[in-house]
C-alpha cells in the first residue's frame, strides 16, 4: 500500500522522475517541468496535487505524454489566486488552465460529477475531498491513475496498472453508466484500444455495442475530432475495424460501412472488395499523418457502392462509372455533417475528385500535367495515389512518372510568371468579359506547352487566335446561345 493507504505501486516499470525546477533563462521549460512546478506551488500552500490521467498512463507505458494534467483538492478560485497567469477554461467543471512560456497545463479540482442528463456534459459539479473519490468519475482504468510529481509514486485506486500490463481497455465502474454520462467515451474506447493495441474488456465492449447509436447525441465537432485522432495516431486500420465491430461506424459514417462486400474487378483489385482495399490503405497511414490526407484515403472510394455494376450488367467487367462524381457529392455531404472547416473540406473533396486522374498522367498534355501538379498540397494527392497502388494492383508507373516529372522540371516551368494580364488585354483593345478568362488561360496553356516565352510572343498569339473578327464572331454566337 502507498503511504496514503490507497493505491499501490505495482506496474513494474522504472518511472522517470523530473524534479520540479524553474527553467533557466537560457533553457525553455518543458511541459513536465511546468506540471511539476504547479504541483509544488499547490503543495507548498497546503493542497494535495498529483499528475493525473493520460500523462500518467503514457509515462508508465514509456511514451512521451502529449500534455500534462494536474488534479488537486484546491478549488478553482484558489488555483487562480495562486497562478495569476491562469485562465478559466472550464471553471464551471472545476478546470483551470495554467499557462507559462507558451505551455499549458490543466488543473482540475477533485470532483464527483452530479449526473449527465444530456449525455455530454455534467449537470453540475460536486467537489470531492479526496483523489480516490475523483478517479471514480473518470472513463477508463488506464486513464484513472495518479502520480506524485516528485517521487513517481503511483496511486492506483481502480486497477489501472493491471489493465496496462494486460493491455485492456476497461470502463471504471459500470460500463453502461460511464457511457451514458458522456457518449463520446464510446469512440474513445475504440481509439484507445487501437492506439495502444489493447483489447476492449468484454463488458465494456458489449456496452459500446449496446449504446453505439447514441453517439449521434454528441456534437459533430467532437465526433469529427475523435475520428481524426483515430485516423492519425498510427493505428487507423484497427480503429476502423473496431468501429465496424462495435456498430459505431454505421452510426457515424454509414457511407464507409457500405463499402463492405462491394466487389471490385480482380484484374485491378486482386486484394478484394472496397472495404478490404480501404483498410489496406489506411493501415499504411503513419502516426501524425495529415488529417486531410487521412480523411481523403478513408473516403476516396466512397462513391463505389452507389455506382457498382456487375460484369453481367456491363458485359465485360465490374465497373463503377461515375463513382468519382458521386463520391465528391457524398464527401461534401459528410464534410457538412461533421462540420469540417472550409479549407479542410475543400482539400478532402479535391483528393477524392482527383484520385483517378493519375491513370492518365503519361498521356496528358504538358499544360494539363503542370496544372495537375500545381494543385494545392499536391504532395497529399501523390501520397494517396501511392497508397492506392500499394493496396491494389501494385503498379506504381504513374506515381514514378509524376515524381520524375517533378524532379526534372524546374519550378519556374511549372509555375511560370504570367506573360499577359487583364490590363494588357485592355491595352490591346479587348473588352472585359468572360472572354478574358478564355484568352488568359489559352495563353498560359501555350506558355506551359513551351510555345510562348515572352510577352511579345503572347500578344502576337492573342491577335492570331483572338483577333477582332474572331472575337466579334464569338460574341454573336454567345448571344444566339442565350
Amino acid at each position: 500500500m502507498n503511504r496514503r493507504g490507497g493505491g499501490s505501486i505495482e506496474f513494474g516499470l522504472e518511472v522517470p522522475i523530473a524534479r520540479g525546477r524553474a527553467a533557466s533563462h537560457n533553457r525553455v521549460m518543458t511541459p513536465r517541468e511546468l506540471a511539476n512546478s504547479i504541483c509544488e506551488v499547490l503543495r507548498s500552500h497546503g493542497h494535495e496535487a498529483l499528475l493525473a490521467g493520460g500523462c500518467v498512463r503514457d509515462i508508465l507505458l514509456g511514451r512521451e505524454p502529449a500534455d500534462y494534467d494536474v488534479a488537486t483538492d484546491a478549488t478553482p478560485d484558489e488555483v487562480m489566486a495562486l497562478f495569476p497567469e491562469s485562465l478559466a477554461v472550464g471553471a464551471q467543471f472545476g478546470v483551470i488552465a495554467v499557462r507559462r512560456d507558451g505551455l499549458k497545463v490543466e488543473v482540475a479540482t477533485f470532483r464527483a460529477d452530479a449526473g449527465y442528463s444530456d449525455g455530454r456534459h455534467p449537470d453540475g459539479v460536486v467537489y470531492a475531498r479526496t483523489a480516490q473519490e475523483d478517479v471514480q468519475r473518470r472513463d477508463f482504468t488506464i486513464n484513472g491513475l495518479l502520480m506524485r510529481h516528485d517521487t513517481g509514486e503511483v496511486l492506483d485506486y481502480i486497477g489501472g496498472q493491471a489493465d496496462l500490463r494486460a493491455g485492456v481497455i476497461r470502463a471504471i465502474g459500470e460500463p453502461g453508466r460511464r457511457f451514458r454520462e458522456d457518449k463520446l467515451r464510446l469512440l474513445r474506447a475504440v481509439r484507445f484500444a487501437a492506439r495502444f493495441g489493447f483489447a476492449i474488456e468484454p463488458a465494456t465492449f458489449e456496452a459500446v455495442r449496446r449504446n453505439a447509436r447514441e453517439i449521434t447525441q454528441i456534437s459533430a465537432e467532437r465526433v469529427r475530432a475523435e475520428l481524426t485522432k483515430l485516423l492519425t495516431e498510427g493505428a487507423a486500420r484497427r480503429g476502423l475495424e473496431l468501429l465496424e465491430e462495435t456498430g459505431l461506424l454505421h452510426a457515424v459514417l454509414p457511407e464507409v460501412g457500405a463499402l463492405k462486400g462491394v466487389e471490385q474487378p480482380p484484374q485491378f483489385h486482386p486484394e478484394g472488395d472496397v472495404w478490404i482495399h480501404t483498410r489496406l490503405m489506411i493501415e499504411q497511414l503513419p502516426a501524425a499523418a495529415s488529417p486531410t490526407l487521412a480523411w481523403g484515403v478513408l473516403l476516396h472510394d466512397v462513391g463505389k457502392p452507389a455506382t457498382f455494376k456487375s460484369a453481367k450488367e456491363t458485359g465485360d467487367r465490374i465497373r463503377f462509372d461515375g463513382h468519382v462524381d458521386v463520391g465528391v457529392q457524398m464527401v461534401q455531404d459528410i464534410a457538412r455533417r461533421l462540420r469540417f472547416s472550409n479549407d479542410d473540406a475543400e482539400q478532402i473533396v479535391a483528393l477524392v475528385a482527383n484520385h483517378m486522374r493519375f491513370k492518365d498522367v503519361e498521356q496528358m498534355r504538358a499544360s494539363t500535367l503542370k496544372r495537375f501538379v500545381r494543385l494545392p498540397r499536391f504532395e497529399e494527392h501523390l501520397e494517396l495515389h501511392r497508397l492506392d497502388c500499394l493496396s491494389s494492383h501494385r503498379r506504381p508507373e504513374s506515381y514514378e512518372f509524376v515524381r520524375r516529372t517533378l524532379a526534372e522540371t524546374p519550378a519556374e516551368q511549372i509555375r511560370p510568371p504570367r506573360l499577359l494580364s487583364g490590363d494588357d488585354l485592355l491595352e490591346m483593345g479587348y473588352k472585359p468579359g468572360p472572354l478574358f478568362s478564355e484568352i488568359l488561360r489559352s495563353v498560359e496553356d501555350a506558355q506551359l506547352e513551351g510555345q510562348l516565352r515572352s510577352g511579345e510572343e503572347a500578344k502576337y498569339y492573342v491577335h492570331r487566335e483572338f483577333g477582332a473578327a474572331k472575337v466579334a464572331k464569338r460574341e454573336i454566337v454567345g448571344k444566339q446561345v442565350k
